[in-house]
């Protein structure tokens, strides 16, 4: 049917009536009309097979691959197809809606006279479209979903009793006489003047410790163990080679010799780990000595900003398992310990932080198995209370009253004491030693522990792909059957391990070796432990 002698509306009511019961909507017949030249059965034709467009549903799948991929592709309907005149039966593709002012020009059965522009290959896109394609997928999404792990608060443990129920460490207030105390704090703190910060390479780059240090050994039983001492001690901290360190002043002698006393009583009530120094032989009667301080690393924090990182300490001399004695003289400073959480619990538990304040003359002592599952650190502050020593300074330390009256006065400055016990199995003669020339250093495998056993007789046993083996623990516990509290920790190492550290000193290049330390053909030990099954190789 030609529409050329009818006007719009009687088109549009001719198109509504053949098209019944369908219903569009006056501007989709509008635009069938005017792309068929107001052929109203043409329009008809195409309408009927082109059912009633529906919102678009959008798919939780668009991204923005998928739609980069579609605007590259031919597109399915071009914009600019005409529906075809009489005879034509082919389906158009889409109509096309006019432009305001082709509806006003246009009249029935004549064309507009306008150009057909060319397929486009530019795909517009809704804001809605926009925002599916760009927001992250979730589980409606056919994602699985999964649980993200409760961060825990710091928690701060302010007394002894609460550091003993959360952590394998020990807090004992007022170690020191007062008097001792105070002029143990004097002779370090005139002493730190001197005193270095630490330098190495990290990230390409060198870096400075906030904090100044140094390093003691204190007077060896012969002059070979003196020699061995002072070879070690020369690579103490972070690789770098120093001179022989200086002999425990007289203060702090009278001071180690107190915490020495301490730190064996509470060893003695603590259970053992197969891998632990096994003692000095005793004469009968008497208890054996379980530790035996023969070095000291002494640390200056001058001011609430100065601190240290999270970190464990080497074993290089230490070997597993060891005890750490840290002595606080000076202002109260933060104390902070977090666990390593092995890979395989990551995710089912978060890591805590635990903050102990260490008050002037207090001593913690992190006991066998803090440095495999626990990092420690020193945080920066934002502010701190001055400490004002309550003793005067001894005239020995200098002949100069002025220095003395400054040392007396109210100070900012935190000393940190920690007493170590230097292993003579794991001497520098016997540490191994890279390609680059510089001795290894001994790191536990921290995210790959596993339980201790509890029960008696029993052996735990890391797990399969760890290749090591163990035996029970010795000491008070062993002959317990005590079950594991929900607290406790995984705390037996898979394995240790010899690295180079020269990359720390040396423009950040090491030779990357690494080993497995394997305690029977290094000849280590004695240990607490029965080593005779004990093979710590993959």
């Amino acid at each position: 049917m030609d529409g050329a002698d009818a006007d719009t509306d009687t088109l549009l009511a001719i198109l509504s009536s053949l098209l019944h019961p369908k219903e569009f909507r006056e501007k989709v017949l509008l635009d069938a009309l005017v792309n068929a030249e107001g052929d109203v059965e043409a329009a008809a034709r195409y309408l009927r097979s082109e059912p009633p467009k529906k919102r678009r549903k959008l798919s939780g799948q668009n991204n923005i691959q998928s739609w980069l991929k579609g605007a590259s592709a031919a597109p399915e309907a071009s914009t600019s197809a005409a529906i075809p005149s009489h005879g034509d039966e082919k389906r158009p593709s889409s109509p096309v809606r006019p432009k305001a002012a082709e509806l006003q020009t246009a009249t029935p059965g004549r064309s507009t006279g306008s150009p057909k522009k060319p397929p486009s290959n530019v795909k517009n896109v809704t804001n809605s479209e926009l925002m599916a394609m760009l927001r992250p997928p979730n589980s409606s999404d056919g994602q699985a979903f999964k649980p993200s792990v409760p961060r825990l608060p710091p928690l701060t443990l302010s007394t002894p009793e609460m550091v003993a129920e959360h952590t394998p460490c020990t807090l004992h207030h007022s170690i020191l006489p007062p008097e001792l105390a105070c002029r143990l704090y004097y002779t370090m703190l005139h002493a730190s003047r001197d005193w270095k910060r630490n330098k190495w390479w990290l990230a390409d780059r060198v870096v400075e410790s906030p904090h100044r240090t140094s390093f003691y050994i204190r007077g060896a039983r012969d002059a070979h163990s003196s020699d061995d001492m002072k070879e070690a001690a020369q690579y103490w901290y972070n690789g770098r080679q120093t001179d022989a360190p200086p002999a425990f002043p007289p203060p702090m002698e009278e001071a180690c010799q107190i915490i020495e006393r301490v730190v064996n009583e509470e060893m003695r009530k603590r259970k053992r780990f197969p891998l632990e120094w096994g003692g000095y032989p005793a004469a009968e009667g008497e208890e054996p000595l379980l530790w035996r301080a023969n070095v000291a690393a002494s640390n200056c924090y001058a001011g609430a900003k100065e601190s240290v990182g999270f970190h464990s300490d080497q074993l290089t001399y230490l070997g597993p398992y060891p005890t750490i004695a840290s002595l606080s003289l000076g202002v109260s400073r933060i104390f902070r310990l977090r666990e390593v959480v092995p890979l395989d619990e990551r995710d089912k538990r978060a890591a805590r932080t635990y903050n102990i304040p260490l008050r002037h003359n207090s001593l913690i002592i992190m006991h066998a198995s803090t440095q495999e599952v626990y990092k420690h650190a020193v945080p920066a502050q934002s502010s701190i209370d001055m400490f004002h020593p309550p003793f005067p300074p001894p005239p020995e330390l200098s002949e100069d009253k002025d220095v003395l009256a400054r040392l007396q006065e109210a100070s900012n400055a935190r000393i940190n004491i920690t007493f170590r016990f230097y292993r003579p199995d794991f001497n520098s003669r016997t540490t191994p030693k890279c390609r680059c020339g510089v001795p290894c250093i001994l790191r536990p495998d921290m995210k790959n522990r596993y339980e201790e056993s509890s029960a008696r007789g029993s052996t735990p046993r890391p797990p399969s792909n760890s290749g090591a083996t163990d035996k029970a623990e010795v000491g008070t516990s062993r002959n317990t059957s005590t079950p594991r509290p929900p607290s406790a920790k995984k705390s037996i190492v898979a394995k240790y391990w010899w690295t180079c550290y020269a990359g720390a000193q040396n423009d950040g290049k090491g030779c990357g070796l690494w080993r497995v330390m394997d305690v029977k053909a290094e000849g280590r030990g004695p240990f607490v432990g029965d080593i005779a099954d004990l093979q710590l190789v993959p």
